[in-house]
């Protein structure tokens, strides 16, 4: 077995580094070894198994785990090693792959769900696939509520006015002007949406519930407020805070801007 700093130990020559070598320059470097201690060595080198290329699984995969594949692989073909994924247990839409220290923005719940084959890279030795199981769903609410921060879905389900609740805001004493502002950012991947909902309205019963979906971004303005930028700017601090369980949309996108 070659260590992970690219060396190998053996009888009499002691410890030899074959690191970033062929086959063959292996086994000549081997022979050069070995004549010191026997006459016209013969040292056959064969490769058993390419275990340098892995893959880390984790989250919500049926057989999580390193996985040594001995070829580079597609993010489905390398989804396949982890015995597939546990969808009824699954958050695609906080799935990412971690390459050289960076989440990527991948859109799991196209590439799985709806079959967009766009989103089916080609991995990098060492890369890390990380699919959070549904438990941990979150959406996040800030502004102008008493609690801001992370929502829990409820049964993998989370309305606005919910998690407007949770986060603090007293509903039976809401001011128009504020509700019927929210703003909402929604990641897919390498995109987003950017959404205006009128909660005012729902509340009064004069529209239906807005459904959040998981790692959804709510921000409730203190009073009326114009532009995007606008509401970005005044999000800053808040997505710095939880940069760790965001989107790679938002941290590459936006925060990455701004460091």
């Amino acid at each position: 077995m070659i260590t992970s700093d690219g060396t190998v130990n053996l009888p009499l020559i002691g410890t030899i580094n074959l690191n970033g070598i062929t086959i063959d320059n292996a086994q000549q470097k081997l022979n050069a070894a070995y004549a010191t201690y026997v006459n016209n060595p013969n040292v056959t080198v064969q490769l058993v198994a390419a275990q340098s290329l892995r893959y880390y699984l984790l989250g919500a995969f049926r057989s999580p785990g390193v996985k040594y594949p001995g070829r580079v692989m597609t993010l489905l073909d390398t989804l396949s090693l982890g015995d597939s994924v546990d969808l009824t247990n699954a958050d695609l839409y906080q799935a990412y792959v971690v390459q050289n220290k960076q989440k990527l923005p991948i859109d799991f719940h196209a590439l799985l769900a709806e079959g967009d084959l766009s989103q089916n890279i080609t991995l990098a030795p060492g890369d890390t696939i990380v699919i959070p199981t549904a438990s941990a769903e979150d959406a996040y609410v800030f502004g102008a509520v008493g609690k801001p921060g992370a929502v829990p879905f409820q049964s993998g389900a989370l309305s606005l006015p919910q998690a407007l609740s949770v986060a603090g805001m007293d509903l039976q004493n809401y001011t128009t002007a504020e509700l019927s502002q929210v703003r909402v950012i929604r990641t897919h991947g390498a995109t987003a949406d950017f959404m205006v909902v009128d909660a005012a309205r729902i509340l009064r019963g004069q529209a239906v519930p807005f459904a959040l979906q998981p790692g959804d971004i709510v921000f409730v303005p203190a009073d009326g407020i114009g532009s995007w930028n606008q509401v970005l700017s005044q999000l800053l601090p808040s997505l710095q805070a939880i940069s760790g369980a965001l989107n790679p949309f938002v941290a590459i996108a936006y925060l990455s801007r701004h460091n």
